[in-house]
């Protein structure tokens, strides 16, 4: 029994966590009607928003674009990968690390590891769901704005509109996702012309403790934001990712999460491009 609590706890964490990060990236989500009391003018504003991003989501294409991020993933080196998104999932080419192009048996070992990747498409595919799935409750997440928050605040800035977000306490969680995002304060910035998403920020004023701390515990102060900007093809990408995540989980295992990345030279790809051709493509 003590194991299946440890395993149940780690999944958790990780799932909370990985949600909350992708969230931030996201491209877009559905639009519903909301059942909380909230300023009339943001709440349709940001439902108007979310019409929009998930009209566009459903049409997006297909990019490479150039990433620099230090995060757990890199072991906190700052890596410079040319990514391709293919609908196997994002192809990844690490071009640097920590400014130094990469040399010798380690170039060599990246272009065999993709060269593998081209070989089996199938397996990458397999190994990709994971992260698609995330998008998935990333969308769901985002959905949540103008039901589970108090919009308020808002405001004009040149040609963007900004609006706060707080817990409506009227509002219960459904799921354990749920009960982290709803537990953040923030701001949103949109776009008045496009009325797309530019900016999106979020905090947890107070720590949140997951079945009396048993099972998660995230730390007052840990935050999300994101910067978009818009690209070729009338889409708006995600420009920059920062993620300071931490906490405790499964009896004082860390569950943190740093992340810091900025994405640009986002160019078109055809949308069939298969796996091999984007490894090709990387591999240039």
């Amino acid at each position: 029994m003590r194991d299946q609590i440890k395993d149940r706890a780690k999944r958790v964490g990780l799932s909370m966590l990985t949600t909350v990060v992708v969230l931030v990236g996201a491209n877009g989500a559905g639009a519903r009607s909301a059942d909380t009391t909230t300023n009339p003018s943001a709440k349709e504003l940001v439902q108007k928003m979310l019409a929009v991003e998930d009209a566009e989501g459903a049409r997006k294409g297909r990019y490479t674009y150039l990433s620099q991020e230090r995060s757990e993933r890199t072991g906190g080196r700052l890596w410079t990968e040319r990514i391709a998104e293919t609908s196997a999932g994002k192809l990844r080419r690490l071009i640097a690390e920590d400014g130094q192009q990469l040399t010798g048996d380690r170039l060599a070992a990246e272009h065999a590891r993709l060269a593998a990747i081209a070989a089996d498409p199938e397996g990458f595919r397999r190994k990709s769901e994971a992260l698609k799935n995330d998008e998935k409750h990333a969308k769901e997440m985002l959905d949540l704005l103008p039901r589970a928050f108090v919009l308020e605040g808002m405001r004009t800035e040149g040609e963007f509109v900004r609006i706060d977000f707080r817990p409506d306490t009227a509002y219960s969680p459904k799921s354990l996702e749920e009960r982290v995002l709803h537990g953040m304060v923030g701001t949103m910035l949109l776009d008045t012309k496009s009325l797309r998403l530019k900016k999106l920020e979020g905090r947890l004023p107070t720590d949140m403790n997951i079945g009396f701390g048993l099972l998660a515990t995230i730390k007052a102060g840990s935050n999300f934001s994101t910067m978009r900007a818009p690209v070729a093809g009338n889409e708006w990408k995600t420009s920059m990712l920062d993620t300071d995540i931490v906490g405790k989980a499964a009896f004082f295992k860390a569950i943190g999460k740093k992340e810091h990345a900025e994405h640009s030279e986002f160019m078109q790809m055809p949308m069939d491009t298969t796996v091999a051709q984007a490894v090709a493509l990387l591999q240039r």
